[in-house]
């Protein structure tokens, strides 16, 4: 018996292998979900004594709207948007006063990662009840550039959220680095969490970075490339994160898959699923402040 059929044979008896889906993918292990989610979150309550109450200020969050990922041995992940890192960011800022437009790149509806879900958390089941036909029809990325890029767009930041989903489609998507360098020089916050600094590489046009010599919070390479050991996924990453931010001249600020979050000007970071609720609350005081200031408070 070769070593590829005995590690296939452990994997089974411990529940680390990957689990088959019905389109041909693979989703993590009943050992990685065990390992890697739960069925609550340690969202804070989202509580806000200064809340922005001027109802017109919003938030413009990117999804992505691609479900597979390709690993590097060919096998299909099934990923997407990641629930926790999407919903207390949310909640925190929609507690703070602030207004969420969901946004993918066509249009097309938005995909979640339904294994990561937290079913027993009544927060975020009620704010995926209340989003629910936002994410099915959310609004068009394209159109957003082509039509709502001005000047005096109520807008306060970008929020990326995280899951493997956000290195699909995003990274390379033209309308998002307009977007992006938009956002940029118009002095609103950018605001991503895990994965999602992948998403900031489309900012990249071949001549500037706007975010060479930003230090951030994300989901670490050497993290990634442990997953598969207990079958989060079903193959090793078909490229790292880090290496392609580093590469441009971002810095990683952590080293673990921790609660780390970080702020370099107005680059809001998170490192993992864990950071979801600090992440959250502190965008949402870093653009309560933010307003203070531009109200002359």
């Amino acid at each position: 018996m070769g070593p590829e059929i005995i590690m296939k044979l452990l994997r089974k008896l411990f529940g680390a292998a990957p689990t088959p889906t019905n389109d041909g993918a693979f989703s993590p292990s009943p050992l990685a979900l065990k390992l890697a989610t739960s069925s609550t979150t340690d969202y804070d309550g989202g509580a806000y004594a200064d809340r922005y109450e001027g109802g017109k200020l919003r938030i413009l969050m990117i999804c992505t709207e691609e479900r597979d990922m390709v690993m590097a041995n060919g096998n299909k992940f099934s990923t997407g948007n990641h629930p926790v890192e999407m919903a207390l960011p949310m909640l925190h800022l929609l507690n703070a006063g602030f207004e969420i437009d969901v946004v993918t790149p066509t249009g097309a509806p938005a995909k979640i990662e339904m294994w990561a879900m937290p079913d027993k958390d009544k927060d975020v089941q009620k704010l995926f009840r209340d989003f629910a036909d936002d994410f099915a029809n959310p609004g068009s990325l394209t159109e957003f550039v082509a039509n709502s890029m001005t000047n005096d767009a109520s807008y306060m930041g970008i929020f990326i959220p995280g899951g493997h989903g956000a290195m699909l489609g995003l990274p390379e998507n033209k309308n998002l680095g307009k977007l992006l360098r938009w956002s940029h020089n118009q002095d609103l916050y950018t605001m991503a969490i895990c994965h999602g600094p992948a998403a900031l590489l489309a900012a990249d046009d071949s001549s500037n970075f706007i975010y060479d010599g930003y230090k951030i919070a994300a989901f670490p390479d050497a993290v990634d490339k442990q997953t598969p050991m207990i079958g989060y996924m079903p193959g090793h990453m078909p490229w790292k994160v880090g290496e392609k931010l580093s590469a441009l001249g971002m810095k990683i600020v952590n080293t673990k898959a921790d609660k780390t979050c970080f702020l370099d000007r107005r680059l809001i970071s998170g490192a993992s699923p864990k950071a979801a609720n600090d992440f959250g609350r502190l965008a949402a005081t870093t653009l309560l402040e933010a307003v203070k200031h531009r109200s002359g408070n």
